[in-house]
């Protein structure tokens, strides 16, 4: 018995701060969302597409009911919890009471964040609506404005630029940003006008159009996940900005 209490004294209990078991809950929620997120994802491009092609039209309005709208419900929400968790995660290095940054000003790089994001986005979407272009073109004009916005990121974030937790997330979260906008902006509520319609047997009369736009926008995020996924691997298991 001596024994043993002697062995279990001296075991030394690893110590966590409040912030650290907040930023690894943040990090557990935002996977587990994002998991639900990219799968969905997957699922959409890679089985469900191939799959409509060859689905009667009479069966698709019980397909539309019963798997795409609540696939699409869990798909929009993991979309939002995923960014929302992450991003919360993230502006702990900022604002937190353990911020590994200090500067004069931390929240600039948030808010240079928010802002190059967006308008890389605001490109695609006014790209998207308003020209529908073809795939090939989209890509293109898609790499070359998330490149640009991924070297403007990495060589002019106002704090943290030196760190690659902070930079890898930056880019790797901005393309995560992009796709959420897409989701909202375009992929749901295109989907929700061809389905609703259909359902209610009146489908719009430019249902072809939102589908296609909706398929560009939804194809433009399957892509962005391959690197995505890479900068949040590279955030925190392989150094490839900063130090």
């Amino acid at each position: 018995m001596q024994h043993f209490v002697a062995v279990a004294a001296s075991v030394v209990m690893p110590t966590h701060t409040g912030s650290e078991a907040t930023q690894l809950i943040l990090r557990w929620f935002h996977i587990i969302a994002g998991i639900t997120w990219i799968g969905l994802l997957y699922f959409f491009n890679l089985i469900n597409v191939p799959f409509m092609k060859q689905v009667d039209a009479s069966m698709k309005s019980k397909i539309f009911q019963y798997l795409t709208l609540p696939a699409l419900n869990w798909f929009r929400w993991s979309a939002l919890a995923t960014v929302f968790f992450g991003f919360w995660y993230w502006a702990q290095f900022y604002v937190g009471p353990d911020a590994n940054l200090k500067g004069t000003s931390p929240l600039s790089t948030i808010g240079f964040f928010l802002l190059l994001w967006i308008v890389v986005w605001a490109i695609l979407f006014l790209v998207i609506k308003k020209m529908t272009p073809s795939g090939y073109v989209l890509g293109t004009i898609t790499a070359i404005v998330c490149i640009a916005a991924a070297c403007l990121f990495v060589n002019y974030t106002p704090v943290g630029g030196d760190d690659n937790h902070v930079l890898s997330i930056g880019v790797g979260g901005g393309f995560g940003i992009v796709m959420l906008f897409n989701v909202w902006g375009i992929i749901w509520p295109n989907n929700k006008k061809v389905i609703r319609g259909t359902l209610a047997g009146t489908p719009p009369a430019d249902a072809a159009i939102l589908a296609r736009q909706a398929f560009l926008a939804s194809r433009t995020n399957f892509f962005l996940s391959v690197p995505l996924l890479f900068f949040m691997a590279t955030s925190g298991h392989y150094v490839i900005f900063g130090k």
